[in-house]
């Protein structure tokens, strides 16, 4: 249901770091999502992942997902590895639709998310 408020809290462990997603993601998420990314990454190895937690999130519309691609982006160009886990089957489905699953793994749990490939 649309209008729970955005949060994102960092956890680091030692194969990468875990971004807890809760709420809607949408347009107003940006900015919070992309502080909890840098907090993330400010000081680790360029290649350790960060997981995206999406197991409370309870929304994602498509500027939302505009969000996500930008973070993805910002991954990329960092060579950093962005994955997720948490999604339901509805936003996974979504995740396969929009290719995002393309460029990010998509996984069932988070020690399998934190697993070095």
């Amino acid at each position: 249901m649309p209008g729970t408020k955005f949060t994102a809290s960092v956890r680091k462990e030692a194969s990468g770091s875990i971004i807890d997603l809760g709420g809607d993601i949408d347009r107003s998420a940006g900015v919070d999502l992309a502080a909890a990314y840098d907090d993330a990454t400010g000081s680790g190895n360029g290649t350790d992942p960060v997981v995206l937690n999406f197991s409370q999130v309870d929304y994602i519309n498509s500027t939302g997902i505009a969000v996500i691609v930008t973070l993805l982006a910002k991954a990329r160009a960092e060579g950093r590895p962005l994955r997720a886990y948490g999604l339901s089957p509805h936003y996974e489905e979504i995740f396969q639709i929009t290719r995002l699953s393309d460029f990010m793994s998509i996984h069932h749990n988070e020690p399998e998310a934190l697993a070095l490939t």
